[in-house]
């Protein structure tokens, strides 16, 4: 059996600029249940971010929001939106490793426990 991503408790996970210094991402959770592991700050917090995106730790964001199952993720683009490195000039792809990001095993998102 394949391993349970984030994108598969989520409706939707996606990224967009927050100005030409910042990248947003959103993950809007199924449920409850998929929400209550998705804010976890034991299984995704500043330092997870940092890995994924080479980003420093200090400088990540998180908001979790309860009452819309969404967690926003925000930290400062690498080059800013339209330089000549800009490989991404909408931060529309961001979001790609944060929906891979796998679920450990034993993480319960429902009364079965099962993810």
């Amino acid at each position: 059996m394949p391993d349970t991503t984030l994108a598969d408790l989520a409706r939707e996970v996606r990224s967009k600029n927050a100005g030409p210094f910042w990248v947003t991402m959103e993950v809007f959770l199924r449920d409850a249940g998929g929400y209550r592991v998705a804010a976890d700050e034991t299984f995704l917090n500043e330092r997870v971010i940092a890995g994924l995106y080479r980003v420093d730790e200090g400088s990540v964001r998180i908001f979790r929001i309860p009452s819309l199952n969404v967690v926003k993720i925000s930290f400062p683009r690498p080059v800013g939106q339209g330089s000549v490195r800009d490989r991404d000039m909408h931060a529309g792809q961001h979001h790609v490793p944060l929906a891979r990001l796998v679920v450990p095993a034993g993480r319960s998102t429902g009364p079965g426990g099962t993810p």
